[in-house]
């Protein structure tokens, strides 16, 4: 039996609250700077959480003018973030066999504005058929598809390879890159561009979270608001923005010369099979995806340097994520690192995955741990070293990245310094 292909992270792209490209995302972690501020997009006086980690920076990408009529903020994201990592990897247009090049991405369906929704359906209700179909452009009903940036994106970078869409919540980017991986593993491809994007901070959104209770209240203190596995965390922030990587088979990747970031070891996912909202207390769910992950990577746990978690700062999933590193890792989880970037930039639910991977990219780069921020009480069932308030400079040449999703979907990716 031949080895199996060995895949590499040639280039890394993505837009945050915390900036539009990874340097500026990874300045404002490194420095432990919340995004997390009173939501400007509309009037949120009447929700009961008022604040949220808002995209503000003018995107560094206008799309070409054939599709800009076939876009939406969340493609719009996916688009800028996945033509960062394509120049990041040197990758030209046409550079690649368009038959050996995929994309793979996670993402949701896009929730319209609600303003928009009621002045359309007054105008629906008031107009002819012929009125209707002349005042709504039908585009935008696919626009908001789940697959659209997955459509766009091969269109934009002429990927004729697999073409996927993963829409599992939080998990979505995660899967997507794991999928990603297995593609470029089976030989359909020799490059993939893989990541995730989501738009969450709009009126449904906060408002259903909200109803859920699943949200921070801390409205008087916005940047305080996201605690990770703190004792007095009360809910998430919701967040937004997009991350791509372009993931290669080793030999195409030397064979151009390219720079490599670092290898793409293992995947592991899984489900919990327990609720909808909540993750089980003994955390058998990520317990299960991270020793997936470690297995498919030939590691073991004292392998692992660095885990990024999904830490969303909810009492629950937050003591449940915890369980599972210990019953993942075992003793050496006392010893390892884990963060949650989530307390910088929020909650960037289908694209948390490939950003929060691309983090633990930059800390095999850098040496440089990102900290989880505003931990200040420390809760019994969260025994771990979270790097509370500060970065750590720390040498990374293994960490783990989790994304765990609402539904109860799980995925563990594990990456590495390369090794020629």
């Amino acid at each position: 039996m031949s080895a199996r292909a060995r895949i590499v992270i040639t280039g890394i792209g993505c837009v945050t609250p915390l900036g539009a490209n990874v340097e500026r995302t990874w300045a404002g972690l490194v420095a432990g700077r919340s995004a997390v501020d009173v939501i400007r997009r509309f009037d949120a006086s009447g929700f009961t959480t008022q604040f949220a980690a808002e995209v503000k920076e003018a995107l560094p990408l206008e799309l070409p003018g054939r599709y800009a009529h076939w876009s939406d903020p969340k493609s719009e994201f996916a688009a800028a973030a996945a033509a960062e990592a394509m120049a990041d990897a040197g990758l030209a247009p046409g550079a690649v066999d368009p038959f050996r090049f995929g994309v793979s991405v996670g993402a949701e369906v896009s929730r319209p504005d609600l303003p928009i929704v009621a002045e359309r359906l007054q105008a629906l209700r008031a107009s002819t058929p012929e009125q209707a179909f002349a005042a709504v452009d039908p585009k935008e009903f696919l626009v908001m598809s789940a697959f659209y940036p997955a459509t766009l994106l091969a269109h934009l970078h002429g990927a004729a390879g697999p073409n996927l869409t993963t829409s599992t919540a939080c998990t979505s980017s995660a899967q997507s890159v794991g999928d990603a991986l297995r593609v470029l593993r089976r030989g359909d491809a020799d490059v993939m561009l893989a990541g995730g994007t989501d738009r969450l901070v709009e009126e449904l959104m906060v408002m259903g979270f909200g109803l859920l209770g699943a949200l921070s209240r801390r409205n008087d203190d916005p940047q305080g608001a996201c605690r990770p596995f703190d004792r007095t965390r009360d809910g998430f922030v919701l967040g937004e923005g997009a991350g791509f990587l372009v993931l290669e088979r080793l030999e195409h990747a030397v064979a151009r010369g390219a720079r490599i970031h670092a290898e793409l070891l293992g995947y592991g996912c899984s489900a919990n099979a327990w609720r909808i909202t909540d993750s089980p207390p003994d955390g058998r769910g990520a317990r299960q995806s991270m020793q997936m992950a470690l297995q498919d990577a030939g590691l073991e746990p004292g392998d692992v340097d660095y885990v990024n978690a999904h830490g969303t700062s909810t009492q629950q999933n937050d003591a449940s994520e915890s369980a599972g590193i210990i019953g993942a890792l075992g003793d050496a989880a006392y010893r390892i690192p884990v963060s949650s970037t989530k307390s910088m930039m929020g909650h960037l639910v289908a694209a948390c995955g490939a950003v929060e991977l691309i983090v633990c990219v930059q800390a095999i780069r850098t040496g440089i741990i990102p900290p989880t921020l505003n931990w200040q009480h420390r809760d019994p069932a969260c025994p771990l070293d979270y790097v509370p308030g500060e970065a750590r400079a720390s040498r990374v040449d293994v960490a783990l990245s989790n994304a765990f999703g609402f539904g109860g979907s799980n995925g563990t990716l594990a990456v590495g310094r390369f090794q020629a």
